[in-house]
């Protein structure tokens, strides 16, 4: 059963807590799990102890816990903290496309439409070239910036264009994101309510669609000091990984592939020689089996730690070689 009150909201964050110290490798996604039950139970001063506690171990994901922790703070009254940090964020400019929609949409809920606005334009410009295809997480980006743009009544561009186009619900962005929609729920006709439900049922679904979409296609990676220690432990996984340089080049053929056949949402997930045993122990089985390798990708995918693929315009291959993708893995990708 889904949390529904704040006391179920507490108890899951309990809960989160206690796994987060039996699983000290997964700390990261579960104090952020456990942080948003905290805000939802209404104990903001908690959860943003926790992003504080998260920030203290400089992780990777530094910019979206410090957007989580803005949009927390503002919402318990510490305003000037909270625009500080989302300063920071635009500063730093980073490539992921999360923490930029959550200052933006932190911004728009407090009714600063015109930094909101600002925000998304910066985002997409940044993070969406011409010439590639548009992840999910950017999509969102040019959908937040055009519903922005509607209530700021100003007129369709380019980038509004292309959000429409990559819609895919039959009821389209301007109705869904139309200010006078509010004024139809107070209205008395039949058929203004019956059109507003449509509307209202054509936005849950896509609401719905975006939460249960399935865990990246997670291909996992082995850096080389990791799979030299794997193999020298478990000899008869070389079967899988001749070589390193030939893990690498299956990591990326494998995506590709999926890529052609339109599969979307893909991701690599790192492997670590002690996450893995301890996942084959929670699997009673032998780590030296096979079989557990894709089971062990999907699990590290489900905990929050895949990174999206292909990387973004101009950042660095995701093989570790801190060469661009372009020139490195991505070399021939069109």
């Amino acid at each position: 059963m889904r949390p529904d009150t704040p006391a179920d909201h507490t108890a899951e964050a309990e809960r989160l807590l206690r796994t987060a110290e039996q699983y000290p490798e997964d700390r990261e996604p579960l104090l952020l799990q456990a942080a948003a039950h905290l805000e939802l139970s209404g104990d903001r001063a908690r959860a943003s102890g926790l992003y504080d506690s998260l920030l203290a171990d400089a992780p990777d994901n530094t910019h979206l816990i410090k957007a989580l922790q803005a949009a927390n703070l503002w919402e318990y009254g510490h305003e000037a903290e909270a625009r500080t940090l989302i300063d920071g964020i635009r500063t730093a400019a980073p490539d992921d496309a999360a923490p930029w929609e959550i200052i933006a949409e932190t911004l728009e809920a407090h009714d600063e439409l015109d930094a909101a606005h600002s925000t998304f334009t910066e985002a997409v410009t940044r993070l969406i070239a011409p010439d590639e295809e548009t992840s999910h997480s950017t999509q969102s980006l040019l959908s937040g910036r055009h519903r922005v743009r509607r209530l700021l009544a100003l007129p369709h561009d380019d980038w509004d264009t292309l959000a429409d186009r990559l819609h895919p619900a039959a009821v389209p962005l301007d109705e869904l994101h139309d200010p006078k929609r509010l004024w139809a729920l107070g209205s008395s006709d039949p058929i203004e309510l019956r059109a507003e439900i449509d509307r209202l049922r054509s936005e849950l679904g896509t609401y719905r669609a975006a939460l249960s979409r399935p865990f990246p296609v997670a291909v996992l990676h082995w850096p080389s000091p990791e799979l030299t220690e794997l193999l020298g432990t478990y000899p008869s996984l070389t079967a899988e990984y001749p070589t390193h340089e030939a893990h690498l080049t299956a990591i990326e053929s494998a995506l590709r592939d999926l890529a052609a056949t339109g599969t979307g949402n893909l991701g690599i997930v790192t492997g670590t020689v002690p996450s893995y045993e301890a996942f084959a122990a929670s699997e009673a089985t032998s780590p030296a089996d096979a079989s557990l390798l894709p089971q062990y990708a999907t699990t590290l995918a489900a905990r929050g730690k895949a990174t999206p693929w292909p990387p973004t315009k101009g950042a660095l291959c995701w093989c570790g070689s801190r060469v661009a993708y372009g020139e490195c893995h991505g070399v021939g990708r069109g």
